[in-house]
């Protein structure tokens, strides 16, 4: 089949939903398809473009072997609601034009966010004459109320009628949760259209995660120092502001709470931290792919946590990379989300609510002492974790898409 990937993110963004993309696209590629990918220039999670992107409005880069066509779009320094609604828009207008000026697909597949990426494939999908496959991401309209950065409006309305014709006329609508798949029937779409599609992680071997102590003689830690590591997006919507809180409270000194990583919140959390000038909380920036990988070998516990509201059906990629090396989870969550469905089905770790720093410090000082613990946690989430092997999950996905040539 000839198929067309369409969505914002896209390697070399190493964190968020661009490697999920990459993934995609080299998967499909190897299996024999003919794939190219619309999508823009390298920003996240940092919020700005790599230096020599800047002012360009189109170019195709080959990666992988996958034509890769970049389109200007708006990055704002700082968030606000009208600039991430300019941002989106002004990336579907670009990769709207280029998408219309590419050869005729059998099948786009679209990613979201943005929403408005829905009703721009089925205008190419009219034009082109191809389905789409709508693949949602996040539930961007029910998280942004979850957070309170809208409120019901006209404005609401018209999202939710986005969401609904984007929907109702796609092929498919894929998820990556089961419980956006409940949200998806909640919506009235139909049972028969819905996906489940879960973003994947390739599952290292015994032999194959290098040794212990990398990370940690990089950055000068010790042996019996416990780290205890949130790595990723440090964005508003993760609620990070719970582990500095936290920092202020645990008793075990060798405890060291680092956040790595990019985003909206990091400076105003780095603030916070000087403030009370904690020596246990550091952070450091989003780390290479070695350099992410030997991080995971060496820390003792993953730190993830979602603000309230945020969400109930979205489900953190970050947690199959840590279960995949064996790492106990401290999640921060609601009880009825899918991140704590997930802790309670996999045995895989603990979780405290959104307003229990001191909670969470307590849990901390407990296992830091607790080696046998930690490890049956871990061996609980890398069993759990095994649904999620990559090529199992594609190759399902493969047969499914399929269908559209019968």
């Amino acid at each position: 089949m000839r198929i067309v990937v369409w969505g914002i993110n896209y390697a070399p963004e190493v964190t968020g939903i661009g490697p999920h993309n990459t993934a995609l696209c080299e998967f499909l590629k190897a299996s024999g398809h003919d794939v190219e990918m619309v999508t823009t220039f390298c920003y996240y999670p940092a919020w700005r473009k790599l230096p020599g992107d800047s002012g360009r409005i189109y170019r195709t880069d080959e990666v992988n072997g996958i034509p890769v066509h970049r389109c200007w779009h708006y990055v704002p320094g700082r968030t606000a609601s009208w600039k991430r609604i300019l941002h989106e828009l002004s990336f579907v207008a670009t990769s709207t034009l280029r998408a219309l000026a590419l050869r005729s697909p059998d099948l786009i597949i679209v990613i979201s966010p943005p929403l408005l990426i829905g009703a721009a494939a089925w205008l190419a999908g009219k034009v082109k004459n191809a389905p789409y496959l709508f693949h949602v991401q996040d539930l961007q309209p029910d998280g942004a109320m979850g957070l309170g950065m809208l409120k019901k409006s006209l404005f609401t309305r018209l999202l939710y009628g986005l969401e609904a014709f984007a929907y109702g006329n796609a092929w498919r609508v894929s998820g990556i949760s089961r419980g956006m798949l409940e949200a998806f029937s909640k919506k009235q779409t139909p049972e028969s259209k819905q996906i489940f599609f879960p973003n994947t992680i390739v599952l290292p071997q015994e032999g194959q995660i290098q040794a212990r102590g990398i990370f940690r003689a990089k950055h000068g830690f010790g042996e019996t120092d416990f780290l205890a590591v949130h790595s990723g997006n440090v964005g508003i919507k993760h609620g990070l502001q719970i582990l500095v809180e936290a920092a202020r409270h645990v008793k075990n000194k060798r405890i060291k709470i680092l956040i790595c990583g990019e985003g909206t919140a990091r400076d105003a959390l780095a603030d916070l931290a000087a403030r009370h000038q904690l020596k246990n909380v550091l952070f450091l920036p989003l780390q290479s792919e070695a350099d992410y990988l030997d991080m995971l070998t060496d820390i003792d516990i993953s730190l993830i946590t979602q603000q309230k509201g945020s969400g109930l059906a979205f489900f953190p990629s970050k947690l199959l990379n840590s279960l995949a090396y064996a790492k106990p989870v401290m999640a921060v969550a609601e009880s009825d989300s899918e991140l704590s469905r997930a802790l309670a089905e996999g045995g895989f770790g603990v979780k405290v609510s959104h307003d229990e720093p001191e909670a969470l410090a307590r849990e901390l000082d407990r296992l830091s002492g607790a080696k046998e613990t930690l490890a049956l946690l871990g061996k609980s989430g890398r069993k759990f974790v095994q649904q999620f092997d990559r090529d199992r999950v594609f190759r399902e996905f493969e047969t499914t898409i399929s269908r559209i040539a019968e």
